[in-house]
């Protein structure tokens, strides 16, 4: 039973141990069952939580543009460990995560409308949900902005994207000081 259970969530999409562990605790598997099916689909290799993230990361990094905070968040809900977690995630660079976000803004500001003021607050809190730094985030945004027209340009040259990058650090250290 333990072990058709694992095999149907297996063949949907790939699954973590920690998740197969709590879909077989979820029909009420005993935890000594549920640990001899684990680890032996462990041993011959069905399950592989390293393999696992390193696909996570490459698969969600290139379709959805989303940055390593982000994938840490999603593979830690995964039950991913942390140490094999940081592992997958070290296989993306800064270089990697800038050149994404700059991507990511140059899609969305072909179809922007508004004052790049409010253009500017949009993008840079789309990238901000993707997980980007508030300093990546800024940048790629301004950089973007002086390069779309000469009001934007305008706007892009009044931005202190080092200032705002700090400023955001400072709001994001004090609203994790309140949670």
């Amino acid at each position: 039973m333990a072990r058709e259970i694992c095999l149907r969530q297996l063949a949907l999409r790939p699954r973590t141990r920690a998740e197969l562990a709590a879909a077989l605790a979820k029909r009420g598997i005993s935890e000594e069952v549920s640990a001899g099916v684990l680890d032996r689909y462990d041993e011959v290799g069905i399950i592989d939580d390293a393999a696992f993230a390193r696909a996570w990361v490459s698969s969600r990094h290139t379709g959805r543009g989303l940055a390593r905070r982000a994938l840490a968040n999603e593979l830690r809900r995964r039950g991913v460990d942390g140490e094999v977690a940081s592992e997958a995630l070290g296989e993306l660079d800064e270089e990697t995560e800038a050149e994404t976000a700059r991507v990511l803004v140059e899609r969305k500001l072909r179809t922007a409308r508004g004052e790049p003021d409010a253009v500017f607050r949009r993008l840079v809190g789309m990238l901000a949900r993707k997980g980007y730094p508030p300093g990546v985030a800024i940048r790629a945004v301004k950089d973007a902005l002086a390069a779309q027209s000469a009001e934007a340009a305008e706007f892009a040259d009044r931005i202190d994207a080092d200032a705002l990058a700090d400023a955001e650090g400072d709001v994001d250290r004090d609203s994790r000081s309140l949670d």
